[in-house]
């Protein structure tokens, strides 16, 4: 069983990294050992647990990961880093800034945060980027993460090959011309799109949310124009010509398969930001209050005995 997460990756072209990352991920691409999309979660999650239940924890690896997403368009190979190391020291940061030092310490041995964080101060120090090609969240997808993506670019499989389901490979073969891609043929809700949509649709939808939502904090509610600038300040870190996937993870084993294919979270944002900018309160109040209520029993489940 996956961890209860859902996922914001970046593919970037193999040919925007620079030499040698380019030359080894080409290699990477057409390797028969790397982890297929089918098993790349599970090998995430396995090793996470290795590290987690040794002794002590090892909360962030020795190594940066050298494993990765792995998508081909038109004959080109795009590439999203797993970047383990790095996104174990963000999320440590982040545990340990939203819980007193007593809870985190109950979690992580007070002697290894601190040598992970001044691991990771060295890291900064040295000028390497801090932004990770994935984004997690757990028990939820962000709201403002359905912004990028229309409905057309959804891609559902459930449940095993041969019960009349279409599968995620097939889906994506059809999908907007980005061809044949490595998707598992496995339990899968995702949406795929371009850099251009994804930023283009950010950009648009911000200045409606300020004006009928607010600025808000970036974490004060489910969506607001702070959580739309982050978002829309992480796209423009990566390459133009790159693809945007959203991968609802683990959450596909907390909804059946009725309710996952009811799912219209990206639609009934794509209406909801559509009607406020046409000054139509009353239908972009009902989908916001239908993304809700979809969304605040799942995310209930995280404080569920």
């Amino acid at each position: 069983m996956f961890p209860y997460a859902a996922y914001l990756r970046v593919y970037e072209p193999v040919t925007a990294f620079p030499q040698p990352a380019r030359t080894l991920w080409t290699a990477y691409a057409d390797s028969r050992r790397r982890p297929r999309r089918i098993h790349a979660l599970a090998a995430e999650h396995h090793e996470a647990a290795r590290r987690l239940t040794s002794a002590p924890p090892e909360v962030v690896p020795d190594r940066e990961s050298r494993d990765a997403y792995v998508r081909r368009s038109d004959d080109m190979i795009f590439i999203c880093p797993w970047e383990t190391r790095l996104r174990c020291w963000l999320a440590l940061e982040r545990f340990r800034d939203e819980r007193s030092a007593s809870v985190a310490a109950a979690f992580v041995p007070p002697t290894v945060a601190e040598r992970a964080a001044s691991e990771f101060e060295h890291w900064k120090r040295s000028g390497r980027s801090l932004r990770p090609h994935i984004l997690t969240d757990v028990w939820h997808v962000p709201l403002a993460w359905f912004v990028p993506f229309a409905r057309s670019e959804r891609c559902l499989m459930l449940g095993a090959p041969g019960t009349g389901y279409r599968t995620t490979s097939d889906a994506l073969q059809e999908h907007a011309g980005h061809g044949p891609a490595t998707a598992a043929r496995a339990r899968t809700l995702i949406y795929v799109t371009s850099m251009g949509e994804a930023r283009r649709r950010v950009a648009s939808a911000l200045p409606v949310v300020r004006a009928n939502l607010g600025e808000g904090a970036v974490d004060a509610v489910p969506l607001s124009a702070g959580r739309l600038e982050a978002l829309g300040r992480w796209l423009e870190e990566f390459h133009p010509r790159a693809l945007v996937e959203l991968d609802y993870g683990g959450l596909v084993h907390l909804l059946d398969d009725r309710t996952l294919q009811a799912d219209e979270s990206v639609a009934e944002m794509s209406v909801a930001l559509a009607a406020m900018e046409r000054g139509e309160p009353e239908l972009a109040v009902a989908m916001y209050k239908r993304l809700l209520a979809r969304w605040r029993p799942v995310r209930a489940l995280e404080t569920a005995n």
